[in-house]
């Protein structure tokens, strides 16, 4: 039975790709095979005649098994815009027994397998899916990314209670430093972990741009293998 975890963070652009990376390759350490997913992107450009999505294209470079793209990433868009806009305006219907199937298939080939979300919890998938609704189908836990800037002590507590008023179980929390010059780190991660009331799994500088195996070693992937999916 493979075991997953679906990545989410505060917002866009706070290093969740970069975790997701650095998860991967601390999981391959440990002689697990692992496989990454990103259900659903938007932001694509054209590669050799194929729409695909930067980070999705990093996550399937990572994976342990070489797998289509399909399989990696079943929706992309091309506009950076929220998914729900850019499937409307491209006239898909997003399923979720497509995303449920592929996930199945990537699963069903390694020993853990890390998905990766859009923006933040709230960015709705499309008009008729939320992303409570894709990681309750997927049966897997989450994890939070939160970008320490000023902001993010609101921003990480109303994510947290929007996933657990969602019912879904939040196994932990990554700090990744994105402002150098915050001065209160200490007091925040200290105040976080007590109102997220949940393990800090990583406590990071700025991810964005570094690379991933180095960052895997300040991961320590153990409180993943408690956690069963499909």
């Amino acid at each position: 039975m493979s075991k997953g975890v679906f990545i989410t963070g505060t917002d866009t652009g706070v290093g969740k790709t970069w975790f997701t990376l650095a998860l991967i390759e601390a999981l391959k350490e440990q002689g697990r095979k692992t496989n990454g997913m990103k259900p659903i992107a938007s932001g694509g450009n054209y590669v050799n005649g194929k729409l695909m999505n930067d980070d999705a294209r990093l996550i399937m470079q990572c994976s342990s098994e070489l797998v289509d793209y399909e399989l990696i990433n079943p929706y992309v868009f091309e506009p950076s815009v929220s998914p729900n806009f850019a499937a409307r305006r491209a006239g898909v219907f997003v399923e979720i027994d497509q995303i449920v199937a592929s996930y199945n298939h990537l699963a069903s080939a390694c020993d853990n397998i890390i998905v990766e979300g859009v923006g933040g919890w709230r960015v709705p998938m499309s008009d008729e899916i939320s992303t409570a609704d894709i990681v309750r189908e997927l049966g897997i836990p989450v994890i939070l990314v939160v970008g320490l800037r000023l902001g993010c002590i609101n921003h990480a507590t109303l994510t947290a209670e929007a996933i657990r008023a969602d019912g879904i179980n939040l196994c932990g929390w990554v700090c990744n430093q994105l402002d150098k010059e915050y001065l209160y780190k200490e007091e925040t991660l200290e105040f976080l972990n007590e109102e997220l009331a949940c393990p800090n799994i990583a406590d990071l500088d700025n991810m964005v741009g570094l690379d991933s195996v180095e960052m895997a070693k300040n991961i320590d992937p153990s409180f993943i293998l408690g956690y069963g999916a499909r």
